[in-house]
């Protein structure tokens, strides 16, 4: 009976291996203030990265996508803290768990001029 459960759960766990997905196991990394537009650039980019080794043409299109990208992500980011916190009273505990989840992902959070400018305004 021992030998026939072991066997058993042997076969399931090489099927979980083999057929389940591992994206699905995964988590989603980005950050909440991704857009559209900031999904689709990163898409962009993996093809160019994989395309770079065709020549310059495609190098150059990967330098001008990326800046694109870090462009699009600082909008964004501004536009997500501008609106975080121009709410009115749960403003700050929302803010404060916005640099903490940017502080577990391994980011420095460094608030720009803009982030200090609106946070002088709404005092």
């Amino acid at each position: 009976m021992e030998e026939i459960w072991n066997n058993f759960k042997n076969i399931v766990r090489k099927s979980l291996e083999r057929f389940v997905s591992y994206k699905i196991l995964r988590k989603n990394s980005d950050p909440e203030y991704y857009n559209k537009e900031i999904k689709r650039l990163k898409s962009k980019i993996r093809k160019a990265y994989n395309r770079r080794k065709l020549g310059i043409r495609h190098m150059e299109e990967l330098q001008q996508l990326s800046k694109k990208l870090l462009a699009a992500k600082k909008v964004a980011q501004d536009a997500f803290l501008k609106s975080l916190l121009s709410r009115e009273g749960k403003c700050w505990s929302e803010f404060y768990k916005y640099v903490k989840r940017s502080k577990g992902i391994g980011k420095i959070f460094q608030p720009s001029k803009t982030h200090m400018d609106g946070l002088l305004q709404i005092r």
